[in-house]
Protein backbone atom coordinates (compact mmCIF):
# COMPACT_ATOMS: atom_id res chain seq x y z
CA UNK A 1 0.00 0.00 0.00
CA UNK A 2 1.01 3.52 -0.81
CA UNK A 3 1.80 5.53 2.34
CA UNK A 4 -1.12 7.84 3.71
CA UNK A 5 0.09 11.00 5.06
CA UNK A 6 -1.53 12.48 7.96
CA UNK A 7 -1.07 15.92 6.29
CA UNK A 8 -3.24 14.56 3.31
CA UNK A 9 -6.60 15.96 4.58
CA UNK A 10 -5.13 19.13 6.17
CA UNK A 11 -3.16 20.17 3.03
CA UNK A 12 -6.43 19.92 1.29
CA UNK A 13 -8.60 21.90 3.23
CA UNK A 14 -5.92 24.42 3.29
CA UNK A 15 -5.95 25.33 -0.30
CA UNK A 16 -7.95 28.35 -1.17
CA UNK A 17 -9.71 28.30 -4.55
CA UNK A 18 -8.36 30.44 -7.54
CA UNK A 19 -4.93 30.11 -5.76
CA UNK A 20 -2.28 27.68 -6.58
CA UNK A 21 -1.50 24.75 -4.42
CA UNK A 22 0.52 24.27 -1.11
CA UNK A 23 3.75 24.19 -1.37
CA UNK A 24 3.81 20.45 0.16
CA UNK A 25 2.08 18.95 -3.11
CA UNK A 26 4.73 19.44 -5.27
CA UNK A 27 7.60 18.69 -2.28
CA UNK A 28 6.18 15.48 -0.52
CA UNK A 29 7.44 12.24 -1.46
CA UNK A 30 4.74 10.64 0.22
CA UNK A 31 2.57 12.59 -2.14
CA UNK A 32 3.82 11.82 -5.18
CA UNK A 33 3.90 8.24 -3.28
CA UNK A 34 -0.12 8.29 -3.15
CA UNK A 35 -0.16 10.59 -7.24
CA UNK A 36 0.61 7.84 -8.93
CA UNK A 37 -1.37 5.20 -6.74
CA UNK A 38 -4.72 7.81 -6.39
CA UNK A 39 -4.79 9.37 -9.72
CA UNK A 40 -2.08 7.76 -12.30
CA UNK A 41 -2.56 4.22 -11.46
CA UNK A 42 -6.37 5.31 -11.61
CA UNK A 43 -6.95 7.12 -14.89
CA UNK A 44 -7.21 7.19 -18.20
CA UNK A 45 -2.95 7.35 -19.77
CA UNK A 46 -2.68 7.77 -23.29
CA UNK A 47 0.39 5.41 -24.23
CA UNK A 48 0.59 5.30 -28.02
CA UNK A 49 -1.00 4.73 -31.52
CA UNK A 50 -2.15 1.82 -33.02
CA UNK A 51 0.43 1.64 -36.00
CA UNK A 52 3.19 1.11 -32.98
CA UNK A 53 1.55 -2.47 -33.17
CA UNK A 54 0.58 -3.61 -36.32
CA UNK A 55 0.95 -7.20 -36.27
CA UNK A 56 0.32 -10.38 -33.63
CA UNK A 57 2.95 -10.08 -31.03
CA UNK A 58 4.32 -6.32 -31.04
CA UNK A 59 4.30 -5.12 -28.17
CA UNK A 60 5.85 -1.71 -26.23
CA UNK A 61 6.21 -0.77 -22.77
CA UNK A 62 4.89 2.06 -21.24
CA UNK A 63 6.18 3.07 -17.79
CA UNK A 64 5.99 5.86 -15.14
CA UNK A 65 6.80 6.29 -11.40
CA UNK A 66 7.35 3.00 -10.00
CA UNK A 67 4.70 1.24 -13.37
CA UNK A 68 5.29 -0.40 -16.56
CA UNK A 69 2.68 -1.34 -18.66
CA UNK A 70 3.01 -3.75 -21.62
CA UNK A 71 0.92 -2.83 -25.12
CA UNK A 72 0.89 -5.93 -26.84
CA UNK A 73 -1.32 -7.17 -30.12
CA UNK A 74 -2.47 -10.68 -29.46
CA UNK A 75 -3.11 -13.39 -31.72
CA UNK A 76 -6.33 -12.15 -32.79
CA UNK A 77 -5.31 -8.93 -32.87
CA UNK A 78 -6.88 -7.14 -29.88
CA UNK A 79 -5.01 -4.65 -28.35
CA UNK A 80 -4.16 -5.68 -24.81
CA UNK A 81 -2.29 -4.06 -21.71
CA UNK A 82 -0.61 -5.91 -19.03
CA UNK A 83 0.92 -4.83 -15.87
CA UNK A 84 4.11 -5.71 -16.23
CA UNK A 85 4.71 -7.50 -13.39
CA UNK A 86 5.68 -11.01 -12.72
CA UNK A 87 3.41 -13.04 -10.80
CA UNK A 88 5.75 -15.20 -9.12
CA UNK A 89 7.96 -12.69 -7.54
CA UNK A 90 7.57 -9.60 -9.02
CA UNK A 91 10.14 -9.38 -11.80
CA UNK A 92 9.56 -7.28 -14.52
CA UNK A 93 8.52 -9.83 -17.68
CA UNK A 94 9.78 -7.65 -20.39
CA UNK A 95 13.22 -5.71 -20.54
CA UNK A 96 13.17 -4.57 -23.94
CA UNK A 97 11.48 -1.15 -25.00
CA UNK A 98 9.54 -2.48 -27.54
CA UNK A 99 9.95 -5.42 -29.87
CA UNK A 100 7.23 -8.99 -31.21
CA UNK A 101 7.14 -11.82 -28.88
CA UNK A 102 5.49 -15.03 -29.29
CA UNK A 103 5.32 -15.04 -25.61
CA UNK A 104 6.30 -13.19 -22.33
CA UNK A 105 8.83 -15.25 -20.43
CA UNK A 106 9.75 -13.61 -17.00
CA UNK A 107 13.93 -13.65 -17.16
CA UNK A 108 13.82 -14.46 -13.37
CA UNK A 109 12.20 -17.90 -13.23
CA UNK A 110 11.29 -18.33 -16.83
CA UNK A 111 7.18 -18.28 -15.68
CA UNK A 112 5.73 -17.85 -19.52
CA UNK A 113 2.75 -15.64 -20.25
CA UNK A 114 0.20 -15.95 -22.98
CA UNK A 115 -0.04 -12.58 -25.23
CA UNK A 116 -3.26 -12.51 -23.69
CA UNK A 117 -1.54 -12.24 -20.32
CA UNK A 118 -2.82 -15.89 -19.43
CA UNK A 119 -0.30 -17.97 -17.65
CA UNK A 120 1.07 -20.72 -19.65
CA UNK A 121 3.84 -22.35 -17.55
CA UNK A 122 5.10 -21.85 -14.05
CA UNK A 123 8.17 -24.03 -14.01
CA UNK A 124 8.02 -26.63 -11.52
CA UNK A 125 5.37 -25.42 -9.17
CA UNK A 126 3.66 -29.05 -8.26
CA UNK A 127 0.44 -30.94 -8.64
CA UNK A 128 -1.76 -28.16 -7.11
CA UNK A 129 -0.62 -25.32 -8.96
CA UNK A 130 -2.98 -23.45 -11.00
CA UNK A 131 -1.78 -21.63 -13.45
CA UNK A 132 -5.17 -20.06 -14.44
CA UNK A 133 -5.14 -17.94 -11.01
CA UNK A 134 -1.73 -16.60 -11.99
CA UNK A 135 -1.76 -14.83 -15.36
CA UNK A 136 -0.43 -11.45 -15.93
CA UNK A 137 -2.80 -8.28 -13.97
CA UNK A 138 -4.67 -6.94 -16.91
CA UNK A 139 -5.42 -2.99 -17.57
CA UNK A 140 -8.42 -1.30 -19.27
CA UNK A 141 -8.22 -0.75 -22.57
CA UNK A 142 -9.91 1.71 -24.68
CA UNK A 143 -9.00 2.61 -28.89
CA UNK A 144 -10.29 5.81 -29.73
CA UNK A 145 -9.92 6.80 -33.39
CA UNK A 146 -6.32 4.51 -33.18
CA UNK A 147 -5.45 6.49 -29.94
CA UNK A 148 -4.88 3.93 -27.32
CA UNK A 149 -5.84 4.66 -23.74
CA UNK A 150 -5.15 2.22 -20.45
CA UNK A 151 -6.39 2.43 -17.00
CA UNK A 152 -4.55 0.32 -15.04
CA UNK A 153 -7.08 0.20 -11.77
CA UNK A 154 -9.70 -1.91 -10.96
CA UNK A 155 -12.66 1.06 -11.61
CA UNK A 156 -11.94 3.11 -14.63
CA UNK A 157 -13.67 6.45 -15.30
CA UNK A 158 -16.57 6.21 -17.37
CA UNK A 159 -14.93 7.83 -20.64
CA UNK A 160 -16.73 5.55 -23.59
CA UNK A 161 -20.01 8.36 -23.14
CA UNK A 162 -17.50 11.56 -23.48
CA UNK A 163 -15.72 9.80 -26.85
CA UNK A 164 -18.93 9.03 -28.46
CA UNK A 165 -20.06 12.84 -28.42
CA UNK A 166 -16.10 13.33 -29.36
CA UNK A 167 -15.81 10.87 -32.35
CA UNK A 168 -17.99 13.30 -35.09
CA UNK A 169 -15.72 16.31 -34.62
CA UNK A 170 -12.76 14.47 -35.18
CA UNK A 171 -13.74 11.77 -37.65
CA UNK A 172 -12.62 14.52 -40.48
CA UNK A 173 -8.58 13.98 -39.45
CA UNK A 174 -8.70 10.49 -39.68
CA UNK A 175 -6.93 9.75 -36.22
CA UNK A 176 -6.71 6.02 -36.94
CA UNK A 177 -4.67 6.70 -40.32
CA UNK A 178 -1.43 8.53 -38.59
CA UNK A 179 2.25 6.87 -37.84
CA UNK A 180 4.23 8.21 -35.28
CA UNK A 181 7.44 10.04 -36.69
CA UNK A 182 9.36 11.21 -33.76
CA UNK A 183 9.26 11.33 -30.20
CA UNK A 184 11.38 13.56 -27.69
CA UNK A 185 12.03 13.49 -24.12
CA UNK A 186 12.89 17.09 -21.93
CA UNK A 187 13.68 15.51 -18.75
CA UNK A 188 12.66 18.22 -16.35
CA UNK A 189 13.20 18.62 -12.47
CA UNK A 190 9.79 19.27 -11.40
CA UNK A 191 7.08 17.22 -10.10
CA UNK A 192 4.58 16.64 -12.47
CA UNK A 193 1.73 18.77 -11.31
CA UNK A 194 3.79 21.70 -12.33
CA UNK A 195 4.64 20.64 -15.85
CA UNK A 196 1.15 19.46 -16.28
CA UNK A 197 -0.32 23.02 -14.85
CA UNK A 198 1.88 24.78 -17.87
CA UNK A 199 0.21 23.24 -20.19
CA UNK A 200 -3.10 23.91 -18.90
CA UNK A 201 -2.24 27.66 -19.65
CA UNK A 202 -1.17 30.44 -21.79
CA UNK A 203 -0.60 32.92 -19.15
CA UNK A 204 3.00 32.54 -20.00
CA UNK A 205 2.77 32.33 -23.43
CA UNK A 206 4.05 35.98 -24.66
CA UNK A 207 6.65 36.10 -22.17
CA UNK A 208 7.99 32.66 -22.82
CA UNK A 209 7.62 31.34 -25.89
CA UNK A 210 8.56 34.35 -28.61
CA UNK A 211 7.97 31.55 -31.45
CA UNK A 212 4.97 29.97 -30.56
CA UNK A 213 3.24 33.45 -30.12
CA UNK A 214 4.42 34.56 -33.55
CA UNK A 215 1.45 32.17 -35.11
CA UNK A 216 -0.83 30.96 -32.05
CA UNK A 217 -3.70 33.47 -30.79
CA UNK A 218 -4.11 31.71 -27.79
CA UNK A 219 -1.58 34.10 -26.08
CA UNK A 220 -4.22 36.83 -26.79
CA UNK A 221 -8.07 35.66 -26.22
CA UNK A 222 -9.09 38.79 -27.65
CA UNK A 223 -7.34 38.80 -30.83
CA UNK A 224 -8.41 35.12 -31.27
CA UNK A 225 -11.78 35.78 -30.65
CA UNK A 226 -11.77 38.60 -33.67
CA UNK A 227 -10.12 35.65 -36.20
CA UNK A 228 -12.71 33.16 -35.18
CA UNK A 229 -15.27 33.91 -37.31
CA UNK A 230 -13.10 33.87 -40.80
CA UNK A 231 -11.79 30.37 -39.35
CA UNK A 232 -14.81 29.00 -39.10
CA UNK A 233 -15.85 29.73 -42.80
CA UNK A 234 -12.49 28.17 -43.84
CA UNK A 235 -13.09 24.90 -41.17
CA UNK A 236 -16.33 24.18 -42.51
CA UNK A 237 -15.55 24.65 -46.34
CA UNK A 238 -12.06 22.51 -45.00
CA UNK A 239 -14.57 19.55 -43.94
CA UNK A 240 -14.06 20.46 -40.16
CA UNK A 241 -17.04 21.08 -38.03
CA UNK A 242 -17.50 24.72 -36.07
CA UNK A 243 -18.18 22.89 -32.92
CA UNK A 244 -16.90 22.98 -29.17
CA UNK A 245 -17.15 19.83 -27.12
CA UNK A 246 -16.53 21.07 -23.43
CA UNK A 247 -17.04 17.88 -21.25
CA UNK A 248 -14.67 18.90 -18.13
CA UNK A 249 -14.96 20.97 -14.69
CA UNK A 250 -18.77 20.82 -13.70
CA UNK A 251 -19.51 19.40 -17.26
CA UNK A 252 -17.59 16.41 -17.12
CA UNK A 253 -19.14 13.06 -16.79
CA UNK A 254 -17.06 11.84 -13.81
CA UNK A 255 -13.74 12.78 -12.71
CA UNK A 256 -11.29 11.44 -14.78
CA UNK A 257 -14.05 11.66 -17.93
CA UNK A 258 -12.81 14.80 -19.18
CA UNK A 259 -13.23 15.31 -22.79
CA UNK A 260 -12.10 18.65 -24.44
CA UNK A 261 -12.05 19.64 -28.64
CA UNK A 262 -11.94 23.38 -29.69
CA UNK A 263 -10.59 24.98 -33.07
CA UNK A 264 -8.65 27.81 -32.66
CA UNK A 265 -7.24 30.64 -35.16
CA UNK A 266 -3.79 30.32 -35.68
CA UNK A 267 -2.50 34.22 -37.03
CA UNK A 268 -3.36 35.13 -40.15
CA UNK A 269 -0.87 33.83 -42.91
CA UNK A 270 -0.10 30.53 -41.03
CA UNK A 271 -1.91 27.51 -42.71
CA UNK A 272 -0.25 25.33 -39.92
CA UNK A 273 2.03 25.39 -36.94
CA UNK A 274 5.29 25.88 -38.93
CA UNK A 275 8.22 28.56 -39.00
CA UNK A 276 7.48 30.16 -42.18
CA UNK A 277 3.49 29.40 -42.29
CA UNK A 278 3.46 27.19 -45.11
CA UNK A 279 2.25 23.45 -45.13
CA UNK A 280 4.18 20.63 -43.72
CA UNK A 281 3.15 17.35 -44.28
CA UNK A 282 0.12 16.18 -46.52
CA UNK A 283 -3.09 16.95 -45.26
CA UNK A 284 -4.98 14.84 -42.60
CA UNK A 285 -7.67 12.37 -43.60
CA UNK A 286 -10.66 14.11 -45.32
CA UNK A 287 -9.89 17.78 -45.00
CA UNK A 288 -9.79 19.64 -48.10
CA UNK A 289 -7.80 22.72 -47.42
CA UNK A 290 -6.10 24.32 -44.78
CA UNK A 291 -8.53 26.62 -42.48
CA UNK A 292 -5.54 27.87 -40.74
CA UNK A 293 -6.82 26.60 -37.42
CA UNK A 294 -5.74 24.35 -34.37
CA UNK A 295 -7.72 21.96 -32.19
CA UNK A 296 -6.69 21.37 -28.82
CA UNK A 297 -8.13 17.92 -27.98
CA UNK A 298 -8.38 16.62 -24.17
CA UNK A 299 -9.15 12.57 -23.94
CA UNK A 300 -9.06 12.49 -19.86
CA UNK A 301 -7.36 14.58 -17.34
CA UNK A 302 -3.81 13.14 -18.38
CA UNK A 303 -3.91 13.07 -21.54
CA UNK A 304 -3.45 16.05 -24.67
CA UNK A 305 -3.26 16.65 -27.96
CA UNK A 306 -2.62 19.62 -30.62
CA UNK A 307 -4.49 18.32 -33.92
CA UNK A 308 -3.22 20.85 -37.18
CA UNK A 309 -4.97 20.23 -40.45
CA UNK A 310 -1.54 18.51 -41.64
CA UNK A 311 -0.07 17.02 -38.23
CA UNK A 312 -0.43 16.08 -35.00
CA UNK A 313 1.25 16.75 -31.68
CA UNK A 314 0.92 14.90 -28.51
CA UNK A 315 2.12 15.72 -25.28
CA UNK A 316 2.69 13.62 -22.09
CA UNK A 317 4.18 14.80 -18.55
CA UNK A 318 5.16 11.30 -17.31
CA UNK A 319 6.10 11.05 -13.47
CA UNK A 320 9.34 9.86 -12.61
CA UNK A 321 10.16 10.86 -9.06
CA UNK A 322 8.75 13.73 -6.19
CA UNK A 323 10.99 16.36 -8.26
CA UNK A 324 11.47 14.52 -12.01
CA UNK A 325 9.12 14.74 -14.49
CA UNK A 326 9.27 13.80 -18.55
CA UNK A 327 8.15 15.79 -20.71
CA UNK A 328 7.67 13.74 -23.61
CA UNK A 329 6.64 15.15 -27.29
CA UNK A 330 5.05 12.87 -29.93
CA UNK A 331 4.56 13.90 -33.60
CA UNK A 332 1.96 11.83 -35.98
CA UNK A 333 1.36 12.59 -39.40
CA UNK A 334 -0.99 9.83 -42.28
CA UNK A 335 0.29 6.57 -42.37
CA UNK A 336 1.71 6.88 -45.69
CA UNK A 337 3.38 10.06 -46.03
CA UNK A 338 7.55 9.37 -46.58
CA UNK A 339 10.11 11.93 -44.84
CA UNK A 340 12.10 13.54 -47.15
CA UNK A 341 9.25 13.47 -50.00
CA UNK A 342 6.19 14.35 -47.98
CA UNK A 343 7.65 16.03 -44.94
CA UNK A 344 11.17 17.03 -43.40
CA UNK A 345 11.23 16.20 -39.90
CA UNK A 346 12.95 19.07 -38.84
CA UNK A 347 10.51 21.37 -39.86
CA UNK A 348 7.50 19.39 -38.69
CA UNK A 349 9.02 19.00 -35.33
CA UNK A 350 11.06 22.66 -34.85
CA UNK A 351 8.24 24.51 -33.31
CA UNK A 352 7.32 22.78 -30.54
CA UNK A 353 10.86 21.79 -29.75
CA UNK A 354 11.94 24.83 -29.30
CA UNK A 355 8.59 25.58 -27.11
CA UNK A 356 9.38 22.75 -25.23
CA UNK A 357 13.00 23.41 -24.44
CA UNK A 358 11.31 26.97 -23.15
CA UNK A 359 8.97 24.94 -21.01
CA UNK A 360 11.99 23.03 -19.49
CA UNK A 361 13.55 26.00 -18.72
CA UNK A 362 10.61 28.01 -16.75
CA UNK A 363 9.18 24.81 -15.17
CA UNK A 364 12.50 23.93 -13.80
CA UNK A 365 12.43 28.05 -12.33
CA UNK A 366 8.74 27.46 -11.10
CA UNK A 367 9.90 24.20 -9.22
CA UNK A 368 12.87 26.16 -7.93
CA UNK A 369 10.77 28.68 -6.31
CA UNK A 370 8.29 26.45 -4.49
CA UNK A 371 10.81 24.46 -2.73
CA UNK A 372 11.27 27.27 -0.98
CA UNK A 373 10.11 27.55 3.01
CA UNK A 374 8.66 31.02 1.45
CA UNK A 375 6.53 30.01 -0.70
CA UNK A 376 2.96 31.15 -0.72
CA UNK A 377 0.39 30.04 -3.40
CA UNK A 378 -0.25 33.24 -5.10
CA UNK A 379 -3.94 34.33 -7.50
CA UNK A 380 -4.98 32.49 -10.57
CA UNK A 381 -5.27 34.61 -13.64
CA UNK A 382 -8.15 34.15 -15.86
CA UNK A 383 -5.71 32.78 -18.40
CA UNK A 384 -5.40 30.03 -16.05
CA UNK A 385 -9.16 28.81 -15.77
CA UNK A 386 -7.99 25.41 -17.06
CA UNK A 387 -5.74 24.73 -13.72
CA UNK A 388 -8.74 25.01 -11.24
CA UNK A 389 -10.52 22.58 -13.19
CA UNK A 390 -7.51 20.47 -12.51
CA UNK A 391 -6.94 21.81 -8.95
CA UNK A 392 -10.87 20.36 -8.46
CA UNK A 393 -10.20 17.12 -10.09
CA UNK A 394 -7.00 16.70 -8.63
CA UNK A 395 -8.59 16.94 -4.97
CA UNK A 396 -11.49 14.66 -5.60
CA UNK A 397 -9.11 11.88 -6.67
CA UNK A 398 -6.71 12.10 -3.23
CA UNK A 399 -9.85 12.95 -0.51
CA UNK A 400 -11.55 9.68 -2.98
CA UNK A 401 -8.49 7.32 -2.03
CA UNK A 402 -8.52 8.38 1.32
CA UNK A 403 -12.12 7.75 2.21
CA UNK A 404 -12.24 4.60 0.05
CA UNK A 405 -8.84 2.47 -0.28
CA UNK A 406 -9.88 -0.79 0.37
CA UNK A 407 -7.52 -2.43 3.24
CA UNK A 408 -4.57 -4.18 2.18
CA UNK A 409 -5.89 -7.82 2.55
CA UNK A 410 -8.80 -6.96 0.52
CA UNK A 411 -6.64 -6.43 -2.53
CA UNK A 412 -5.21 -10.09 -2.15
CA UNK A 413 -7.85 -11.62 -4.69
CA UNK A 414 -6.81 -9.33 -7.71
CA UNK A 415 -5.11 -12.94 -8.52
CA UNK A 416 -6.45 -12.18 -12.39
CA UNK A 417 -8.80 -9.66 -14.34
CA UNK A 418 -9.56 -11.52 -17.28
CA UNK A 419 -8.35 -9.20 -19.98
CA UNK A 420 -11.32 -9.43 -22.47
CA UNK A 421 -13.54 -7.50 -19.55
CA UNK A 422 -11.36 -4.29 -20.27
CA UNK A 423 -11.45 -3.66 -24.01
CA UNK A 424 -13.45 -1.23 -25.62
CA UNK A 425 -13.41 -0.03 -29.06
CA UNK A 426 -14.61 3.76 -29.69
CA UNK A 427 -14.72 4.41 -33.32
Amino acid sequence: MTQRPDEFVDLINQHQQGHALPREFYTSKAIFDHDIDAVWNQNWIWVGHESQIPDPGDYFLFDYGPESLIIVRDRAGQVRAHLNVCRHRGSRVCTEGSGNARVFVCPYHAWTYELSGKLRAGRDMGPEFDPEKWGLQSAHVIVFQGLILVCPGADAPPLDEALVQLAPLTESFDLGNLKMVHTACYPVPANWKLALENYLECYHCAPAHQEYSRSHTLKSPREMEALLPDMSKRATAAGLPDQILDLTGESAIAPGSEVFYRRYPLFDDYKTGSKSGEALAPLLGRLTGYDGGATDLELGILNYLLVYSDHVVGYRFIPRDVQQTDIQVVWMVRKEAEEGQDYSKEDLTWLWHITSQDDERIIRHNQAGVNSHFFVPGPLAEMEWAINDFYEFYKTMIAKSLACDPLPDAKADLAYRAPTDRISNVS
